[in-house]
């Protein structure tokens, strides 16, 4: 049995629902006991659930796999073309003069709580998904920002100097903190001007 989500279903659909702009389509089954499945289908999720889910786990179950599905969808596309890659590179000539070793860049969607991530000892850099949104010279500060991290692993002062070679880190932490987006937890090591 088929039933949709989205088009008069049980469930109705809220602003901040993750499956927004989806078909989500349930195809009960009473021989399925405890597997649950989705897969998409252009703008259609199709979730295959046991026949014994209320309404509000079936919903919950599409909800989280369907993120996932979508997650999944998102981080490919950012990273297919090889763009972030080589403004790592640009950025890292103009500010380190090509002296840090990046092995990996890419954009991640698992990281809700910051922007980046850097991790010195592999060379790699993770990086929001929620930053490709941004402007570029927002985006920007933020892959200086990581960059730094990969010559001095923590926010001292010897970080922040290397950080604010970015003559626009200032403007964007700002911006970020605006947004609400920057809780500001690491100016404390910044140092002060003058």
């Amino acid at each position: 049995m088929r039933k949709r989500l989205t088009d008069g279903g049980d469930a109705p659909q809220r602003d901040d629902d993750p499956l927004s702009g989806l078909v989500v389509e349930l195809v009960r089954s009473i021989r399925r006991r405890r597997t649950i499945s989705a897969r998409l289908e252009g703008n259609r999720l199709i979730v295959q659930v046991p026949a014994g889910l209320s309404p509000a786990e079936e919903r919950a179950w599409a909800e989280k796999l369907g993120s996932r599905i979508l997650a999944t969808r998102r981080r490919r596309e950012l990273n297919r073309d090889g763009d972030l890659a080589a403004r790592v590179q640009e950025l890292n000539e103009r500010y380190f003069e090509g002296m840090l070793q990046v092995a990996d860049v890419r954009y991640v969607t698992n990281q809700q709580h910051r922007f980046g991530s850097c991790t010195p000892s592999q060379g790699t850099i993770r990086i929001s998904d929620r930053v490709a949104k941004l402007p570029p010279w927002v985006r920007d500060a933020v892959l200086v920002h990581e960059l730094a991290h990969l010559a001095e692993a923590n926010h001292s002062r010897r970080f922040w100097q290397l950080a604010n070679r970015y003559p626009l880190m200032e403007r964007a932490r700002g911006y970020l903190m605006a947004l609400g987006l920057d809780d500001g937890d690491d100016t404390e090591s910044q140092p002060q001007p003058g």
